[in-house]
This record gives C-alpha cells, sequence and structure tokens, in this order.
C-alpha cells in the first residue's frame, strides 16, 4: 500500500505519503490564497522526501471539506486527476473527520469547528476521534452555543469565536497525514471510505449577478 493524501479544504495546503504502516513523508503550508500555486508541488517534495515516484501510489486520499468552494475543489479534482491517470482508488475523507482523529480527544464528546468565513464555522461533534455524532454543519457560532456548551473544541474555526469555544485543543489545521492514517486504519479494517465528492453546504460565494446589462453588440 502506498497511499497519497491531500486536502485542500481549509488555509492549509497538505500532502502526505502512508505505506500501510505509517505516514513516511507529509508537508503542509497555510496560505488560503494559493492552493492551486502549492498544492502541485507539495505532491513533489513529498515523493521526493520518501523516494518514491507517482506510478507507485495505490490510492488516493483526499479531504471532501465542508470547505469554501474554490479551495476545496482544487484538491478534489486534482485527486480525480490522479486517481484516473494512476488507475487507482480514490477515496474521501471528511476534513473534520481529519481533525478529530489528529486531536486525539478520547475521553469524552468534543467539537470540531473551522473557519467558514461570513462569521460562520463547519463544525460537527465527536464522541471520541473515530465516530462522528453530528454534522458537518455549517452555523453562526452563536446559533449553536446551547448545543456546544462544554464541550472541548478543535481547529482554527473554534479559535475565532472564544465566546462560544472557550476550551481549544490542538491541532488548528487539519493534515493529510491524519487523513493517511485515518484511511489507512478504515481500510485495514475493511470499512468503507466515502466517495470524493466535495461537502459544500452551502452556495459559493462568487455567483453571477442578477439582472446584469447585456453589452455584446446585438
Amino acid at each position: 500500500m502506498l497511499l497519497l493524501a491531500l486536502d485542500t479544504a481549509t488555509p492549509a495546503v497538505t500532502v502526505a505519503l502512508h505505506d500501510g504502516t505509517d505516514v513516511i513523508a507529509s508537508t503542509s503550508q497555510v496560505d488560503a490564497r494559493r492552493h492551486g500555486e502549492l498544492l502541485l508541488p507539495a505532491v513533489d517534495r513529498v515523493l521526493t522526501e520518501a523516494g518514491r515516484k507517482l506510478d507507485a501510489v495505490t490510492g488516493i486520499v483526499v479531504g471532501i471539506g465542508p470547505g469554501p468552494y474554490t479551495g476545496l475543489r482544487v484538491g478534489l479534482m486534482t485527486a480525480d486527476t490522479f486517481g484516473l491517470a494512476l488507475g487507482v482508488p480514490v477515496h474521501g475523507v471528511c476534513t473534520l473527520d481529519g481533525l478529530a482523529y489528529a486531536a486525539d480527544l478520547d475521553s469524552g464528546p468534543f467539537v470540531v469547528a473551522t473557519d467558514a468565513r461570513r462569521k460562520e464555522v463547519y463544525w460537527a461533534t465527536y464522541a471520541d476521534s473515530r465516530t462522528r455524532l453530528t454534522g458537518p454543519a455549517v452555523d453562526r457560532p452563536a446559533d449553536i452555543a446551547d448545543r456546544v456548551r462544554g464541550l472541548p473544541a478543535v481547529g482554527a474555526g473554534a479559535l475565532l469565536y472564544p465566546d462560544t469555544f472557550p476550551q481549544v485543543h490542538e491541532p488548528e489545521h487539519v493534515s493529510a497525514a491524519a487523513l493517511a492514517r485515518l484511511a489507512a486504519a478504515k481500510l485495514a479494517a475493511g470499512e468503507e471510505l466515502e466517495q470524493p465528492r466535495p461537502l459544500y453546504l452551502r452556495r459559493p460565494d462568487a455567483q453571477v449577478p442578477k439582472n446584469y446589462k447585456v453589452v455584446t453588440p446585438k
């Protein structure tokens, strides 16, 4: 097994390689505006670090969000392209699940929250690092305050709203290393992973204006 994992659902552009035993190379860079520019060089970097060639990859793991439209589709389209070119399966993993797995908070329920912009968060609750209870969903923090009150929180979205999430734990951003470890554990246990389809949860920020003026010649 050689899994290539990647995620662009958050400001982190993150890539990792997993050889079936553990992660053998990984890289992450936080830059919300350069997903498309940074992703392929990151893939090259982890392959070089691990001393592997792209054609040795046996499966792709990609974070499916939730996340903003522009960033999320960079990772998903890249994963689909690799899968088609290599003839290997593409497995989806919820980005929030990756954060929950990396947090390793197994002492009780907790919440994961990432920044959804528009003063909202993408969020889900977990019984432990492998078991999602609710979500994912997108809401204003004040609207879910009663539902998450008293729960430890993980993620950059939680850091933005301390009134709703006063107890925040690391990590701040998802890592492809965590996605790869979670996917490898699920595959080894015979569990099915999610389809590599985006969890947008809402309409994209950029939309065609209504009643726009036609300026082409008649």
